[in-house]
C-alpha cells in the first residue's frame, strides 16, 4: 500500500511521530520551525514511498511547501512588529523607502530580462581578446657566468653513441663444416647436443645450420629417437652399410 503524506512516521532530533502531529504543532507554535529539518522529512518520504502515487505526492509538496513557508518566516523579523514600534510619519517613510526599493528591484529584474531576451542568440568570445595587451615575462636577475657555461655545454660536441652491445656476431659457418667434418674421420659418430654443449645461443644455432648444410649434400646422416631427443650424426657410408646390412 502506497504512504500517505499525512500518515508518514518521522523520528527527527526535535519530533517523532506522525507528520500531520508535526504540523499541527508548528502551527499552534508549540513546536519551533527552525528545528524543524525538512531534508530529512523528503527522505524519509521518498524511501517509503513505493510503487509512486501521484496523489500522495501532491499533498506532500503542499504539506512541505507550507512548512517551508513557515520555516522561513520564523528565520527573517517581523516587519509588522518593527513598524509598529514607529511614529506614524516615521512608519510612513519607511513604507515609501521599502516601496521605492521593490520598484527598482522589479525594474532591474525587467531591465535583466529584457537583454538576456535581446542576447540570446549572440556567442562571446572564451579566449582572450585579440587587442588585449599580452603580460610581459621578466626574467629573473641571471649570472652571466653561468650562462657562459650552460652555452658551452650546449656547443660541444656529442659523444659517439657505441651500439656494440646490440651487435650479433656470428660465426662462419665454414668454421662448423670443418670441425664436424674432423670429428667424423675420428669417430664417425657422435651426438650433436653433446658436441655443442657450453656455447652460446647465436653459436649453436650456426652450428645447427652447418648440420643442416652437411645433410644436404649427403655427408652424414641424421637420426632421432624421438621429438626433443638427442641427435645423433653420423657418416653417410657408416649408415649406408648399417642399412645394407639389416636388409641382408
Amino acid at each position: 500500500m502506497p504512504v500517505r503524506a499525512r500518515e508518514l512516521e518521522l523520528d527527527l532530533d526535535a519530533f517523532e511521530g506522525p507528520f500531520d502531529l508535526l504540523l499541527t504543532l508548528v502551527l499552534k507554535e508549540e513546536l519551533a520551525p527552525a528545528e524543524v529539518d525538512v531534508a530529512e522529512i523528503v527522505v524519509a518520504f521518498c524511501e517509503r514511498l513505493e510503487p509512486v502515487d501521484l496523489e500522495a505526492c501532491g499533498e506532500f509538496l503542499v504539506l512541505v511547501a507550507a512548512l517551508l513557508e513557515l520555516k522561513a518566516r520564523s528565520l527573517f523579523p517581523d516587519e509588522a512588529a518593527e513598524l509598529a514600534e514607529l511614529e506614524p510619519e516615521e512608519a510612513a517613510e519607511e513604507l515609501a523607502r521599502r516601496l521605492a526599493e521593490y520598484r527598482r528591484a522589479k525594474h532591474a529584474a525587467a531591465l535583466l530580462a529584457e537583454r538576456l531576451e535581446a542576447q540570446r542568440e549572440r556567442f562571446f568570445r572564451v579566449g582572450p581578446a585579440p587587442l588585449a595587451p599580452r603580460a610581459e615575462r621578466r626574467l629573473a636577475p641571471q649570472d652571466p657566468e653561468q650562462l657562459v657555461a650552460a652555452l658551452r655545454t650546449l656547443a660541444a660536441e656529442p659523444p659517439a653513441l657505441s651500439l656494440a652491445h646490440m651487435e650479433l656476431r656470428f660465426p662462419p659457418v665454414a668454421q662448423f663444416l670443418e670441425r664436424f667434418r674432423a670429428v667424423l674421420r675420428r669417430r664417425r659418430r657422435f651426438d650433436f647436443d653433446g658436441e655443442v654443449a657450453g656455447m652460446s645461443r647465436v653459436e649453436q644455432a650456426v652450428a645447427f645450420l652447418a648440420l643442416l648444410e652437411l645433410r644436404r649434400s649427403g655427408e652424414i646422416a641424421l637420426s632421432q629417437a624421438g621429438p626433443f631427443a638427442p641427435i645423433r650424426v653420423a657418416c653417410a657410408d657408416e649408415r649406408r652399410e648399417l642399412w645394407t646390412a639389416r636388409s641382408a
